[in-house]
């Protein structure tokens, strides 16, 4: 796996010093035996998405994702790593998930916490192998900010399938499915979906009872969840986030949650713990506006970075 290290420029505010400096000055490629930080992995495929019948893009999302977080002013963090690019190489879905697993479970070993940039959301099936390889014997909680549920059943694995796909493991192998999806669109999933997830012991809220001034509840429940379970799997399907905010994914939001309630709860995973996987999936560049998207994402993974508590 190549490590291109070139995307990281921006500007230099030399004569303020070292309290100036920005992620493109402070972000490193993975070392071994680097002290204990946050490894980007990209996850450079939407052979999902293409499957899924969406609009194709995504691979493209690791490199635009680091170019939007390369400016950021840097506030002291965890030690910043690139990892380099997982790639889909002809089509082959299956083989890039097992390559992203092992790059996943490598990174966590390691004692660093991979924050993976997709890539469509069957990223999240990857992820999760990793993870679980990683992390054995513990019950690894799914939260996913998602107007989707993604719990479609299908001949093979698309962006629709991930949690689908992390469910059957789960049950061939004994353990409770323990999943987490905010944002939820009626007008998105199908009553079959909804039925799915009932029958899989799914909990969910709908994008209609995300709003800010229901904050207080949505922390209650997601403090009930994590209370649950050991360790934590984040995954941000930037689909969530109004279409304002967010225009250059497979499917833009027609209502949408606002991205200051998805990025305080975000950061309340963050500073819980129990964190041990974040992933911001679905980001096509091919369709962003003025760079609105970008900034978007990239301030979620910056909070997410910020907030981090290990």
């Amino acid at each position: 796996m190549s490590i291109n290290m070139s995307v990281w420029t921006g500007r230099v505010d030399a004569a303020e010093g070292e309290a100036a400096r920005r992620w493109h000055q402070v972000v490193q490629a993975l070392p071994e035996g680097g002290a204990p930080g946050i490894a980007i992995i990209g996850f450079a495929c939407d052979e999902g998405v293409r499957r899924n019948q969406g609009r194709v893009g995504a691979a493209g999302g690791p490199q635009a994702l680091r170019k939007a977080l390369a400016n950021l002013a840097y506030h002291p963090t965890q030690p910043l790593y690139d990892a380099g690019d997982v790639v889909c190489d002809a089509g082959d879905l299956d083989a890039a998930q097992r390559k992203l697993a092992l790059k996943v479970r490598q990174v966590s070993a390691a004692g660093h916490l991979p924050l993976v940039l997709g890539g469509g959301h069957e990223t999240a099936y990857g992820h999760w192998l990793g993870l679980a390889d990683a992390h054995p014997g513990k019950r690894i909680g799914i939260v996913n900010f998602d107007a989707h549920f993604d719990l479609r059943q299908a001949n093979e694995a698309t962006s629709g399938t991930p949690f689908a796909q992390i469910a059957a493991d789960c049950a061939q192998h004994g353990q409770h499915f323990r999943y987490l999806c905010l944002g939820v669109a009626e007008t998105a999933n199908t009553q079959a979906l909804f039925d799915t997830a009932r029958r899989l012991g799914a909990e969910w809220r709908l994008d209609t009872d995300m709003n800010g001034w229901q904050l207080a509840d949505i922390r209650g429940q997601l403090a009930d969840f994590l209370d649950s379970v050991d360790v934590v799997y984040l995954t941000i399907d930037l689909d969530v986030l109004p279409a304002a905010q967010m225009p250059a994914v497979s499917a833009p939001a027609g209502y949408g949650v606002d991205i200051a309630v998805v990025e305080s709860l975000a950061a309340r995973i963050a500073k819980s713990g129990k964190l041990v996987g974040a992933d911001l999936v679905e980001f096509n560049p091919e369709y962003d506006i003025d760079s609105h998207g970008a900034k978007a994402a990239a301030r979620l993974a910056w909070s997410l970075a910020r907030n981090l508590r290990r």
